[in-house]
């Protein structure tokens, strides 16, 4: 199975496919399922870095309307989730996450811009999110959607699983900031993190209550982040600080069949239970981190 087998539907399964990367598996829910949506979220640090974050979404899914973008996608419920499932009747029209690291730099994960095909196919959209329980449309101002220019900088290694990619968008980002990232070192063991962007390619959620579980790999970590298919390419935060620490990529499978029901539910783990999720650091994309330091 690969990593963009993403919601474990067979429609999303054959278009993430075309990523791949052999060996990974999805992600899910530990212990209390702790994704909010932008108008539950509270941490005005939460709100602010969630601003800097994008979703990859195929360009056919943007229509023009005026000023603004419109976002179409099935909701999770026309995917065969449970209607009982958290976010049910929410859109699902995000491929992946991203997060800005330079005026015109965003990162993702590696497996999901792997080519400049797959650099020409997709938008980044910010913006994407819910602001207020009783949103309908979903619709960007045209000036959130950006398209990708070229990869600078990509890596989807079998051997290590060290998986990234720094692209440069088609235009400077001028309404919002590059997010803070850490240059050198690693992260604790055991400290709180956050991880925002869209989980089964849904609007934009922030969840947190999440800490590092295991730090001994040099190129990821692993932690109880409550993420699915389609978080590939979030940033993760350090919780306290809001500086990025790495890249969502790779975790336990999103969604089990519930035979009572006749569809599929979030599974759930305890915080310290199945394999965790693991997280890309920030650290390993070289270019990045010599462009920061070229910076200074």
């Amino acid at each position: 199975m690969t990593e963009l087998r993403v919601f474990g539907l067979s429609f999303l399964l054959l278009a993430f496919t075309a990523f791949g990367n052999a060996g990974a598996v999805d992600k899910v829910v530990y212990g209390d399922d702790d994704r909010l949506d932008i108008f539950e979220t509270t941490n005005p640090l939460f709100l602010d870095i969630a601003r800097s974050t994008a979703a990859m979404i195929e360009r056919s899914s943007l229509s023009d309307a005026g000023e603004n973008v419109v976002i179409s996608g099935d909701t999770l419920e026309q995917r065969g989730i449970c209607s009982t499932a958290k976010f049910a009747k929410q859109i699902t029209a995000a491929m992946c996450s991203g997060f800005l690291v330079g005026k015109d730099l965003l990162v993702t994960a590696g497996h999901c811009v792997r080519t400049q095909a797959d650099c020409d196919t997709y938008a980044w959209v910010f913006d994407y999110n819910l602001s207020s329980p009783d949103k309908a449309e979903f619709s960007v101002a045209k000036s959130s959607v950006y398209r990708c220019k070229k990869i600078v900088s990509q890596t989807l290694d079998r051997a290590t699983q060290n998986d990234f990619a720094l692209i440069r968008l088609e235009r400077a980002v001028t309404d919002r900031e590059p997010l803070n990232y850490r240059k050198e070192g690693k992260i604790e063991t055991n400290h709180p993190i956050v991880v925002i962007g869209h989980p089964t390619g849904l609007p934009t959620k922030v969840a947190a209550g999440a800490a590092v579980r295991s730090n001994e790999n040099g190129y990821y970590f692993v932690a109880n982040l409550d993420t699915f298919g389609g978080n590939s390419g979030s940033a993760v935060f350090d919780a306290l600080t809001g500086s990025v620490e790495g890249i969502l990529v790779r975790g336990e499978n999103d969604y089990v069949y519930d035979y009572q029901q006749g569809c599929r539910v979030p599974q759930q783990c305890t915080n310290d239970g199945c394999r965790g999720e693991d997280v890309t650091r920030i650290t390993n994309i070289r270019a990045l981190i010599q462009t920061a330091l070229d910076e200074e």
